[in-house]
């Protein structure tokens, strides 16, 4: 994604972000608390930002700490905001607070993701969700080593997921709205869309499409068992590292007695 800074300048870029968050150059203005001239002459690049002005309008732009390091640097700054990898030492605390979340979830699933919907961890009841989902099956770990790619991919996790076309479209639109400014993302997106046996409805965002609270999940095991249920996410609070912005955990509840007896036995 740093290439698309590059590439684009700073002004194409916060105009591109400005869009995509379906503001006008008014209300991002008044957000900013600077005049929709300025503003203008900026993406126009009749005038050049200072750093200050580029935190701020990032700030009201609600950028993630990466997109906020990026609009620094199309703009000739350095970035403000380190990534540190999970495994490091300075991520001990992160870390330690990730494995309580997954532990405090049992004997429910949970995962944790990062922004590319990588798997990075999960508790033993998503280890025996999965295990049971898949029994007899043995698909490519890589595959099932990321959530969007097991969801779409005709070999992972499609015929045991009872109303995979309605998660289809749900996932897909939250896949649209992160691809939005990430060059990386819209790789990802493209390519599990572009699946065999993916509608191609899916493939064209739904503008007006308002983000379900939770989305519901109906799976059933090649023994016959099933559960429904329904998934939550979770953020940090307030980061101020990159990695540990974009660290998601998925959480997993049963929607009835049935599925809490499903998750129990797995």
């Amino acid at each position: 994604m740093a290439s698309l800074a590059h590439t684009s300048g700073f002004g194409p870029l916060l105009r591109e972000w400005r869009l995509a968050r379906r503001l006008t150059q008014q209300a991002l203005a008044e957000q900013a608390e600077v005049s929709t001239r300025h503003l203008s002459f900026l993406e126009t690049g009749r005038a050049r930002a200072s750093r200050e002005m580029t935190l701020v309008l990032g700030n009201a732009l609600e950028l993630s700490l990466r997109e906020r390091n990026m609009l620094l640097s199309a703009a000739g700054f350095a970035p403000v905001y380190r990534e540190t990898a999970l495994d490091a030492e300075p991520m001990q605390h992160v870390r330690k607070a990730l494995d309580h979340m997954l532990e405090q979830q049992e004997p429910y699933p949970a995962m944790v993701l990062d922004r590319a919907w990588n798997l990075l961890r999960m508790n033993q009841g998503a280890a025996r969700l999965f295990a049971r989902l898949l029994a007899g099956r043995t698909p490519d770990p890589a595959l099932l080593g990321n959530l969007a790619h097991a969801l779409f991919h005709p070999e992972g996790l499609r015929e045991v997921i009872v109303d995979w076309p309605v998660l289809a479209a749900v996932m897909a639109e939250r896949l649209h709205r992160e691809a939005a400014v990430d060059a990386e993302l819209r790789i990802l997106r493209d390519t599990v869309l572009g699946y065999a046996g993916v509608p191609e409805r899916l493939r064209v965002p739904v503008l007006d499409a308002v983000p379900l609270v939770a989305t519901p999940v109906h799976v059933r095991a090649p023994d016959g068992g099933e559960a429904r249920l329904f998934t939550m996410l979770t953020t940090l609070g307030t980061p101020l590292d990159v990695t540990a912005q974009e660290l998601r955990v998925e959480f997993y509840f049963p929607l009835d007695d049935a599925s809490e007896a499903f998750l129990r036995e797995c």
